[in-house]
């Protein structure tokens, strides 16, 4: 009876770490993508001059659109803050 529980724990306690181990992961590489996108604006921008095109915005947002990329909200600093209790 002793062997069964000891079996049955450890089993569950590898169901229990694969499941949080999975989501922890998943959460910190969508942090890691939205800190630092695979594709940026600058990056679209540069691909369109080595082309030879001198890029619209229109252009770079189509790209953008048709990649899915979300542009990550600038980040709030000090000062942006003081301004946004100004504008209040």
């Amino acid at each position: 009876m002793k062997l069964g529980l000891a079996i049955t724990l450890i089993v569950v306690a590898l169901l229990v770490g694969l499941v949080v181990g999975f989501f922890v992961s998943r959460k910190l590489f969508q942090r890691e993508l939205e800190k630092n996108p695979p594709v940026t604006r600058s990056m679209i921008r540069t691909m369109y001059m080595q082309m030879g095109r001198k890029p619209s915005e229109k252009d770079i947002n189509r790209v953008m659109e048709s990649m899915n990329i979300k542009e990550p909200a600038p980040k709030k600093t000090k000062n942006n803050k003081k301004e946004d209790k100004k504008t209040k």
